[in-house]
C-alpha cells in the first residue's frame, strides 16, 4: 500500500478546533450583570458581553496558522452569541415601553 492510499493522519487534538463549549443553561450573553454592566458604562465606552467567544475564536485563528476551515465552530459561536445579544436587547426595550411615538 503505498502512502497516496493512506489516509492522511489526523491534527492533533491541540491543534484542532474543539467545539466551542456553550454557556450553562438559563445564562446568555444579557443577563442581569451584563444588563447593568451596559446600562452603567460610559457613553463612549464599548461594551461587548459577546469578547469572550470573539478571543476564543481569535486564539483558534493563531493557534492553527490562520485556517479559518479549523475555526468554524468558534465563529458560529460567536455568531450565535451576537444574534441572542441583540435579540435579548430588543426584548429588553420593548419591555421597557415608551417610545418616540407616543
Amino acid at each position: 500500500m503505498s502512502s497516496k492510499d493512506e489516509p492522511s493522519p489526523s491534527p492533533s487534538p491541540s491543534s484542532s478546533s474543539a467545539p466551542a463549549p456553550s454557556p450553562p443553561e438559563g445564562t446568555g450573553p444579557w443577563d442581569q450583570k451584563t444588563s447593568e454592566t451596559f446600562e452603567n458604562k460610559s457613553f463612549s465606552k464599548f461594551f461587548d458581553p459577546c469578547q469572550e467567544a470573539a478571543d476564543r475564536s481569535l486564539k483558534c485563528l493563531h493557534r492553527n496558522g490562520g485556517d479559518r476551515a479549523m475555526c468554524t465552530d468558534y465563529f458560529q459561536a460567536y455568531r450565535d452569541c451576537k444574534k441572542q445579544w441583540i435579540h435579548d436587547r430588543r426584548e429588553e426595550k420593548r419591555k421597557g415601553g415608551g417610545s418616540w411615538f407616543s
